[in-house]
């Protein structure tokens, strides 16, 4: 008997199989339940590297980092309902005032008013030296402004680190009022900067929309990054700070306006820089990195970086634009006709992606499809598609794209797809929200991001994407 037939039959067989592999993965809901720590991780003084001209930093998830988790369930509950939700409403409305040209001065605006457009769930650390001393900051590609909080304080929140002390480093200095580098404000923090008492200081306000805020006068030190040293480095000197920024120091703003840390860094880094966001898993690290080639061999990718441009937008010079054109749940491409028309903001601060209400009805409908024959549970805030899976150790769930302009595609991770609100897994839903209106623009969370390279080369104006299990 001719083998010719087995082999085309076993070619065929290899071929669907991996076909129906890649369409699907398996989540060990075992594995992602939380577990009660009494004691939190060493988040600070995080290690630093040097590989082929790039500056690396060690980077995880602020969450492990303040303490017992033990609530877990009420703080993820909060960060939904209360930050996440509030927040990104907020930036929708900050995004319109900004197109219609209202800015606020810094005199008018009263704290803690959301007037800021730097609103956004800040959830991951990494360590910089400022003025000599380790300082843990938030980072946040969504703001622009680098602040930290400083001696003398009216009001801080609680931190571990010492605040600080503009006095005793020797290489500090104030930003003069009506500086150039003081005009910058209004396009790094949508408030114009207004001089001090003494008409000397160069003062700042940032807002937030949850209540959030940081007020104080803007400064210049030595900031060393890894072995890179940064002179006068621009941030904000924070007096006045209040919110939920965790036990970090302050913010790093990653951002495109004149005061980010990329823009004052161009020369250095050559305006290209990456993460790998981790897992909120306790001693789970990632890493942020600065400059080097944007195809470098330091990466640890297990996919080719694929990528798309980014879209300018002069009105809102803060975010990072992309055009999405396509979505696929489990292979299936999905049919709306709101792909390609608007750009999405991709953001390592935002939680949950947000999609226009057709693309997202249409993900979701093709989503329940595929996954099918769980019980329902009602869902929370955001999150309106929530299953119980509390009796099942694994499940099998479709495999998420998100498709870009010129061939750009990002993978979800399988830790991405599904949201876990209570950790016996009796409530965890899909991880992906609606906007209220179409004409409101998407935004890529953080949550979708994770064990992906991200690559952000503002030179060559384009943004990559490559699989990527994050460490450091």
């Amino acid at each position: 008997m001719s083998l010719w037939p087995y082999s085309v039959f076993l070619l065929l067989f290899i071929l669907l199989t991996s076909s129906n592999a890649n369409n699907e993965q398996r989540l060990h809901l075992k594995r992602l339940q939380r577990t009660h720590q009494s004691n939190s991780p060493s988040c600070y003084s995080q290690k630093s590297k040097s590989e082929n001209g790039a500056t690396i930093l060690e980077m995880q998830h602020k969450d492990y980092c303040s303490g017992s988790v033990t609530n877990m369930n009420r703080n993820h509950q909060k960060q939904l309902i209360v930050d996440d939700d509030i927040r990104v409403r907020s930036i929708q409305a900050s995004i319109k005032n900004i197109i219609s040209g209202k800015i606020e001065t810094l005199s008018q605006t009263k704290i803690p008013i959301s007037s800021g457009v730097k609103l956004h769930s800040l959830n991951y650390i990494v360590t910089v030296t400022l003025g000599g001393r380790n300082t843990t900051v938030i980072v946040d590609t969504g703001s622009d402004l680098t602040w930290v909080q400083c001696q003398p304080c009216r009001l801080c929140y609680n931190q571990p680190e010492p605040l600080f002390n503009p006095s005793v480093s020797p290489t500090y200095h104030k930003v003069v009022c009506n500086s150039s580098v003081c005009q910058t404000l209004q396009s790094a923090t949508g408030n114009s900067g207004q001089c001090g008492n003494d008409l000397q200081d160069c003062n700042y306000v940032v807002s937030y929309g949850d209540g959030s805020y940081t007020q104080g006068e803007l400064g210049q030190d030595h900031l060393v990054l890894g072995s890179t040293s940064v002179e006068n480095f621009v941030f904000g000197c924070g007096r006045n700070n209040k919110g939920l920024f965790g036990l970090a120091s302050g913010l790093m703003g990653l951002g495109r306006s004149d005061l980010s840390l990329i823009s004052q860094t161009f020369e250095t880094f050559g305006g290209v820089f990456s993460y790998c966001l981790p897992s909120a898993e306790a001693k789970s690290s990632g890493s942020l990195v600065l400059g080097g080639d944007s195809n470098t061999s330091i990466f640890k990718n297990s996919t080719p970086i694929s990528y798309t441009r980014m879209l300018a937008n002069p009105q809102l010079v803060t975010f990072y634009f992309l055009n999405l054109t396509g979505f696929t749940i489990g292979g299936v491409a999905i049919q709306d006709s709101g792909f390609g028309k608007s750009g999405m903001i991709i953001d390592s601060g935002t939680v949950i992606t947000r999609l226009p209400p057709t693309i997202y009805k249409a993900v979701k409908a093709e989503f329940l499809k595929q996954f099918s024959g769980y019980p329902f549970k009602q869902g929370i805030s955001i999150l309106d598609t929530c299953f119980d899976l509390s009796a099942y150790e694994e499940v099998n769930i479709p495999t998420v794209k998100m498709q870009f302009e010129g061939g750009g595609e990002m993978e979800v991770d399988v830790t991405g797809v599904l949201f876990i609100v209570k950790s016996d897994a009796s409530q965890v839903c899909l991880a992906l929200a609606s906007l209220q209106y179409d004409d409101e623009i998407g935004i890529i969370g953080n949550y979708q991001q994770k064990n992906t390279r991200v690559i952000y080369d503002i030179k060559q104006s384009q943004v990559g994407f490559a699989k990527e299990t994050c460490s450091f």
